[in-house]
């Protein structure tokens, strides 16, 4: 978990724009310092040193975190709850795996 910053206001697009010193990878999900889930990162602007984050809230009301810190959760991604990667060459595979033509020799 790493501190992402104070949350300055909320804007009327529906965002929570926060000020932070980093620049946080976008849809890394949002935590309060109870961590319970606030939002995802959607956007990222402003000066480099300095930036603001934009954040997409998943909260019935966001203006109640104005003036809180909020964090990045490292520890998960946001992930979906049943599905599974698709492994390719799988002897289930109902395709036949094709390979690619022999290069053409010129001269």
């Amino acid at each position: 978990m790493k501190r992402l910053g104070k949350v300055s206001h909320y804007a009327k697009q529906g965002f929570l724009i926060v000020r932070t010193n980093w620049v946080p990878s976008l849809n890394e999900p949002v935590v309060d310092k109870d961590l319970k889930p606030v939002g995802i990162v959607k956007d990222v602007f402003g000066p480099v040193n300095y930036p603001y984050v934009a954040v997409k809230p998943r909260v019935k009301d966001p203006e109640r975190y104005v003036g809180a810190l909020l964090y990045v959760d490292k520890r998960r991604k946001d992930k979906r709850p049943g599905k599974k990667a698709k492994v390719r060459g799988s002897k289930g595979s109902k395709r036949p795996k094709r390979s690619r033509p022999a290069p053409r020799r010129r001269g």
